[in-house]
């Protein structure tokens, strides 16, 4: 029916009617999203979103300039970052700086000059007092890139920026956005601002498992008030304070 908004559901499955009919090879690239578009009925934002849950399923992949292949990624073809980051929820972010983040923290003691601390600690004052959850964001964005850049890795930094790219994703951003509100947005801020400093002064006193540590409680804190995993200990449970 004319101006009737197909959904991504009945655009996957027009999808794979498509794909069945069409009985393309392995590696048989796909028209163009505009061709498609048009053949399923669909805007090009929910093909997109019809796209992603086959590539999901390995039914699928694409490569930025050259189109959409049949079948699974070769071997030889990674997985680009882009992909990843839109394939990621909140939990895998969160689950995958939990296992980052730390280490890179323990490295950044080993090496960090009164400069680097001096600038930490701007951030970390920034994150403690703003005043709604995109300026804590940027803050946090920094603080986090900051130890990265520290550390002196290039590969760890490049890790870094991938996990941050995640944030301009509408996922993160209504969830993180729901959490700001939930914990009060300014005790939110004021509370993660001093797990910050905490990180600051273990980086200062260049002790490196100090500092893995108070990372590592850090993420698991946020973890708790996002949903995305239940505290480990009370200790963890009390860091926010009670929803009026």
């Amino acid at each position: 029916m004319p101006g009737t908004r197909v959904t991504t559901g009945e655009t996957v499955r027009r999808l794979r009617t498509h794909l069945e009919r069409q009985a393309y090879g392995p590696q048989d690239r796909l028209e163009p999203e505009r061709v498609l578009a048009t053949r399923l009925g669909c805007s090009r934002a929910t093909l997109r979103a019809a796209l992603d849950i086959l590539e999901k399923e390995g039914l699928i992949w694409r490569h930025v300039g050259q189109g959409t292949f049949m079948g699974p990624r070769p071997a030889t073809e990674p997985i680009r970052p882009s992909v990843l980051a839109e394939l990621a929820s909140p939990a895998d972010v969160l689950e995958a700086r939990l296992l980052i983040e730390p280490p890179i923290a323990g490295l950044a003691a080993l090496h960090a000059t009164p400069q680097d601390v001096a600038l930490l600690r701007d951030y970390a004052l920034r994150s403690s007092t703003a005043p709604d959850w995109q300026a804590y964001e940027q803050a946090d964005d920094a603080f986090h890139k900051g130890i990265a850049r520290i550390s002196g890795n290039p590969l760890l930094i490049a890790f870094l920026d991938v996990l941050s790219s995640v944030r301009g994703r509408a996922r993160w951003q209504r969830q993180h956005d729901r959490a700001f509100r939930q914990a009060r947005k300014r005790e939110y801020a004021a509370q993660q601002g001093r797990m910050h400093g905490a990180i600051v002064d273990a980086i200062a006193e260049h002790n490196a498992d100090a500092a893995q540590r108070v990372m590592a409680d850090h993420l698991r804190a946020i973890q708790a008030i996002m949903g995305t995993h239940a505290p480990a200990s009370g200790r963890e449970a009390n860091f926010w304070p009670e929803a009026p």
